[in-house]
């Protein structure tokens, strides 16, 4: 058994992922609009070019994600996604990237059990925290 993050964006699901892929090194591995959905019939025009489904790998982990329809997105609230990273390096390219336009809720800095920890909502309202652990 496993569990994945499904995270709901404000329209913004494809580009999000776009900059994630090219951010975090991920790989986009499904992404399926509305229009290309058997549902296409059904939707209003607005939604079709929206993202109804789409996964994401970020290293050993799947990502998926969709485009709420307006009356039905909530900003997200009592989660954060959590990223680990090798490298203090990374953690400072990823929490910059993820900066950019973004919300820093506390700036990537030394910790007691990390190299580096930070916390952002990015420019597409979600939150992350940004982990390069020490070992042990």
């Amino acid at each position: 058994m496993h569990a994945n993050t499904y995270v709901n964006f404000n329209g913004q699901c494809a580009e999000a992922l776009r900059f994630y892929e090219k951010t975090m090194g991920g790989k986009i591995e499904m992404l399926t609009t509305f229009a290309q959905s058997p549902m296409a019939a059904q939707m209003p025009e607005a939604m079709k070019d929206k993202v109804v489904h789409a996964r994401i790998r970020l290293g050993d982990t799947i990502v998926m994600a969709s485009d709420a329809p307006p009356e039905r997105y909530g900003k997200p609230q009592g989660m954060m996604l959590s990223l680990t990273v090798d490298s203090p390096a990374d953690a400072e390219r990823i929490f910059a990237a993820l900066s950019d336009g973004g919300n820093v809720t506390m700036s990537l800095q030394q910790t007691f059990f990390a190299h580096r920890f930070g916390m952002v909502t990015d420019r597409y309202g979600i939150p992350w925290m940004v982990n390069c652990e020490k070992a042990g």
